[in-house]
């Protein structure tokens, strides 16, 4: 039995979230089919925090990290915080880093000395900041990665949360970044990855076990690192007629690995 609990990533169900009892529907389903854990991230904002805290408590699904944008971090910090404490999670995920930091290695380290503002604020009323990327931090520098420079700058209270698509769409090895940030990511995505077509259609996220990943070797560095949670994610469900069942298939496979739901 492995050592980290694997949840239901929302933004891959968004689509049936935009709504109060949409979002209840959407979660049962969800543990119906084995997932008691969840990322709270594309749901409606205008469902009020202490219905959804109702919904999860009604469900039985325990929110362990939401996506926030960095606008919730910025503007919107206290009521971020009150947020995370109505729904009882520790772990306040941004989505992505702002376009203005992108562009450059000085971009990267004002990023990573603003995150560890952020991170200190949030850590002192009991939360954890994590920083979920893309492919775009894979860029190169100078011939240094803009991931190795956030590894770099970030603060103790700063964790990363990886996704697996994302470090192999930027070109790096799943694994190899897993083992890489031991002890600095209690919560991760898994995300599969297809490859080309026979039209030379781009690669494309499927659900895990249906790609190329090496979900062996992936399992067994979340095992043996510090990795508490992980998220099942695929972004363009959401854009499938029955996104449930990608979800589904997902934890079909995983259950086959002998991971915790």
């Amino acid at each position: 039995m492995k050592n980290f609990v694997i949840g239901a990533q929302l933004y891959s169900v968004r689509n049936l979230a935009q709504n109060a009892e949409d979002l209840k529907n959407t979660l049962k389903s969800l543990k119906e089919m084995g997932y008691n854990t969840c990322q709270l991230s594309g749901q409606s904002r205008e469902i009020p925090d202490e219905v959804v805290r109702e919904i999860l408590l009604e469900t039985g699904m325990t929110p362990v990290v939401t996506h926030n944008s960095m606008d919730d971090f910025d503007k919107n910090l206290d009521a971020l915080i009150r947020r995370h404490k109505i729904w009882g999670v520790k772990y306040a995920g941004l989505g992505a880093m702002s376009a203005e930091y992108k562009k450059s290695a000085e971009g990267f380290q004002k990023f990573a000395a603003h995150v560890n503002e952020i991170a200190k604020k949030l850590a002192g009323e009991g939360l954890t900041f994590v920083y979920h990327n893309h492919a775009f931090e894979f860029e190169r520098f100078d011939g240094v990665l803009g991931m190795d420079i956030l590894f770099d700058s970030f603060c103790p209270e700063a964790q990363f949360e990886l996704d697996t698509y994302w470090v192999q769409a930027g070109g790096c090895d799943p694994v190899e970044w897993i083992r890489k940030v031991d002890g600095r990511m209690d919560v991760g995505h898994f995300k599969d990855m297809a490859g080309c077509n026979e039209n030379g259609q781009h690669h494309k996220m499927t659900p895990i076990g249906s790609g190329n990943l090496n979900w062996d070797k992936i399992i067994r560095a979340c095992e043996e690192t510090d990795v508490k949670y992980i998220e099942v994610e695929q972004d363009n469900a959401a854009d499938m007629r029955d996104p449930l069942s990608q979800m589904k298939s997902s934890i079909d496979y995983l259950k086959t690995k002998g991971v915790q739901f």
